[in-house]
């Protein structure tokens, strides 16, 4: 199983951008399928946020968040990207990544369909 790791997190103010990075450990590299960035904040469930196709570089996002997010591939670096934009208190919470390394046929913003995730990195927005 994959091991990923997030970066990027921190206390940031509102109205503030924050860009989260997420790599495989030890250079195993992406597959084919999808890699996802989901939230929990505190006293909440864990929530999709959005999800990148590793091949074709689909992206798909929160309805909620459309418009304040873009996620991204980098193909050389192995990495994927997060940016959220005009941060509001409400988004503070553990961003976690994850990634589906196999076929099945559960929806992308479902977080049972991905099988490896990160620890997860903490973003405080404060007032």
């Amino acid at each position: 199983q994959v091991q990923l790791q997030e970066s990027g997190g921190g206390l940031v103010q509102a109205g503030d951008s924050v860009r989260l990075g997420c790599t495989p450990s030890g250079r195993v590299p992406f597959t084919q399928w999808f890699v996802g960035w989901f939230r929990q904040g505190p006293g909440n469930m864990r929530e999709f946020v959005a999800a990148i196709s590793w091949s074709g570089g689909d992206t798909y996002y929160s309805d909620s968040l459309k418009g304040r997010i873009s996620i991204s591939r980098d193909r050389a670096k192995n990495a994927v990207y997060l940016v959220m934009n005009e941060l509001k208190p409400e988004d503070t919470g553990v961003y976690y990544c994850a990634h589906r390394t196999s076929y099945n046929s559960m929806y992308y913003f479902t977080a049972a369909s991905y099988d490896s995730w990160g620890q997860g990195t903490q973003v405080t927005v404060s007032t």
